[in-house]
């Protein structure tokens, strides 16, 4: 069994062609795909394919950093409003994806950090794990964790790519890293120092539609493609292939805490 951690699978990029999408994954052996929440406008989709393949779709709530405007706190009250009411009797699997993100807009950065802090409080609240959207944004993530730093507190860094001394600092949090298309970059980096850390500290992921691995950097992503960072994964822990997939779908279920 695969799973991938991050997909956005009911964005319109898969509108045309999402069942073929989910049957490619499905014949690999993707059978878990965790969509991570961006803002309220998103909600229809989401819980419509949710609908659609109920057993293979775990829904996150949260408002995405790149989302955090002046209507903030209605979008914090409506990430509210779906954990109270567990979106039409869907159960929530994390709350996500929540962080900061300085590369597009350094001017909302402490509105950023109040919506982190607000949210990383409810997951705490509900017992549930964060997901966490990290770009340009080491520093200030780093420094709401501390402040909120809980037994409770538990994630995944979605898409990692700091340093290695920027990913023990993560792990310290009882955060995972979310690996995906970066580490076949020839620019990434983390493939460098990637074997310097256990595989039970990391999850597969593919942020589809986004970060194609290569060969297909630039292209769409999709869920199969985990199964090029699978081998990628493979190469780097000189382990087999079915092991990388085992190991990262332990690791995935003991954050999200859903039964296999």
């Amino acid at each position: 069994m695969i799973t991938d951690t991050h997909t956005h699978l009911y964005l319109r990029d898969f509108e045309s062609d999402i069942d073929l999408v989910i049957q490619r994954s499905l014949d690999l052996g993707i059978k878990n795909f965790f969509l991570p929440a961006i803002d309220s406008s998103h909600i229809k989709s989401m819980l419509s394919l949710k609908k659609r393949y109920p057993d293979l779709m775990h829904l996150m709530a949260g408002l995405h950093p790149c989302s955090v405007k002046e209507n903030y706190i209605d979008e914090l009250n409506h990430v509210k409003a779906i954990l109270e009411n567990q979106i039409d009797n869907q159960k929530i699997t994390a709350i996500g994806e929540i962080g900061i993100d300085l590369y597009w807009d350094k001017s909302t950065l402490e509105t950023q950090k109040i919506a982190f802090r607000n949210q990383i409080r409810l997951a705490k609240k509900y017992d549930l794990p964060i997901v966490i959207h990290c770009r340009e944004a080491f520093d200030e993530i780093f420094e709401v964790l501390e402040m909120e730093n809980h037994d409770k507190l538990r994630g995944i860094f979605h898409c990692f790519s700091g340093t290695y001394e920027q990913a023990l600092k993560a792990i310290s949090f009882n955060m995972k890293l979310g690996i995906g298309g970066i580490v076949t970059f020839k620019n990434g980096k983390i493939d460098t120092f990637l074997n310097k850390i256990s595989i039970n500290n990391i999850v597969l992921e593919t942020d589809s539609p986004y970060l194609a691995p290569a060969p297909h950097r630039g292209k769409r992503n999709e869920s199969s493609y985990l199964s090029i960072i699978i081998k990628k994964l493979s190469d780097i822990y000189n382990i087999s292939e079915n092991e990388v997939s085992e190991v990262t779908t332990n690791n995935a279920f003991d954050i999200f805490k859903v039964l296999k």
